[in-house]
């Protein structure tokens, strides 16, 4: 009987490459993929801390090499520019804080890379992502969070259609990160004990604003930095530098800890106030995927998270039109913010999850 095929997302890291010798493990027949999506000099990159560097290229090959299946790198520099790096500006640029790994999810490996994958013959994708994959009784596919809820990554997953998950597989949502690096020392990777990424790819440094200059090869208008009741404090050097719940580097000193706590792109200025302004109780969200259920269509409890790294919150979710969601939180969360990705749990199975469109 023919092997099943599977393409590994190769990023480079220790996960994607104990992944793929877990699927090796089951059986498969393997074969490790990695998408270049920039070079290093297009970015200035000049620090260990980013993905996707060429740095990472060479250990997804060194890796694969030690495992013995074949290796390819694919260009997807266009493609990324277009799907990921363009819509970050124009987010950032019309006031929101947007979550570009998140659509490099979506766009570069579930949409893309899975694509291609099944139109080459191939059965599956796998990645090192922190989640599992099930199916219940009546068959539909559901996505849960990772046994290490340390490293769950099931928040950045919530745009994962039917048909994706069906040609989709997490080896690692049932280990513990220990457990995987010692995988890979056992295994003798190279990448066992390299550090993870922190940053954005494409912003290394972390100055998004001089990021955004670069790309719209014009500075960002400078403007008033306001109180609340509309007294100007000082000036910003482009709103779009500034995000929700920012305590630093605003430049303004008033005796007490300040945060931005708004932003009005059309007149360009940013809000200033102190913690307590940064609390609020609802949101809307649109592009909402659900996953556990065909859809909400009426009011119902859940437990909400609308950052990465944040517990969820018990909430209840109430459709509007044109598929939106009014999340209710039943105590005020703190710097909800548009761009952000708001994700609807039931214990450890992501119901569906959205972008924050606005919050009130």
């Amino acid at each position: 009987m023919e092997k099943k095929k599977a393409w590994i997302a190769m990023s480079g890291g220790v996960d994607s490459s104990v992944a793929a010798w877990l699927m090796q493990r089951e059986g498969y027949d393997c074969a490790g993929v990695s998408m270049r999506l920039y070079r290093n000099t297009d970015i200035g990159l000049a620090c260990h801390k980013s993905c996707c560097t060429q740095e990472d290229m060479d250990d997804a090959a060194d890796a694969a090499f030690t495992l013995g299946i074949p290796h390819e790198i694919l260009d997807l520099q266009s493609l990324f520019r277009e799907r990921v790096i363009r819509p970050f500006v124009r987010s950032y640029v019309s006031g929101e804080t947007p979550d570009p790994c998140i659509n490099c999810n979506r766009h570069m490996k579930f949409d893309y890379l899975l694509e291609e994958a099944l139109r080459q013959g191939v059965d599956c994708l796998a990645t090192g992502h922190y989640a599992r994959i099930e199916r219940d009784g009546g068959g539909r596919f559901l996505l849960k969070k990772a046994l290490d809820e340390s490293k769950d990554q099931s928040y950045v997953l919530y745009m994962l259609r039917q048909e994706q998950l069906a040609h989709l597989r997490f080896p690692l949502g049932e280990l513990q990160k220990s457990e995987v690096r010692q995988i890979a020392a056992q295994l003798g990777l190279g990448n066992a004990r390299k550090r993870e990424s922190q940053d954005i790819c494409f912003v290394p440094d972390g100055d998004y604003g001089a990021f955004l200059e670069r790309q719209l090869g014009r500075p960002l208008p400078p403007g008033p930095i306001l109180d609340r009741e509309g007294r100007v404090l000082s000036r910003h050097r482009g709103a779009a530098r500034y995000t929700i719940g920012q305590r630093r580097g605003i430049g303004v000193a008033t005796g007490e800890r300040i945060y931005v706590t708004g932003k009005d792109m059309e007149h360009n200025t940013v809000t200033v106030g102190p913690e307590s302004a940064l609390y609020r109780r609802e949101l809307i969200a649109t592009g909402v995927n659900c996953i556990a259920l065909e859809k909400i269509d009426s009011p119902t409890r859940v437990t909400a998270r609308t950052r990465y790294h944040q517990p969820e919150r018990p909430a209840t979710a109430y459709p509007l039109e044109d598929g939106r969601l009014r999340i209710c939180f039943d105590a005020p969360q703190r710097a909800m913010t548009p761009g952000q990705a708001v994700v609807l749990y039931d214990g450890d199975l992501v119901l569906a999850g959205g972008t924050i469109r606005e919050v009130l």
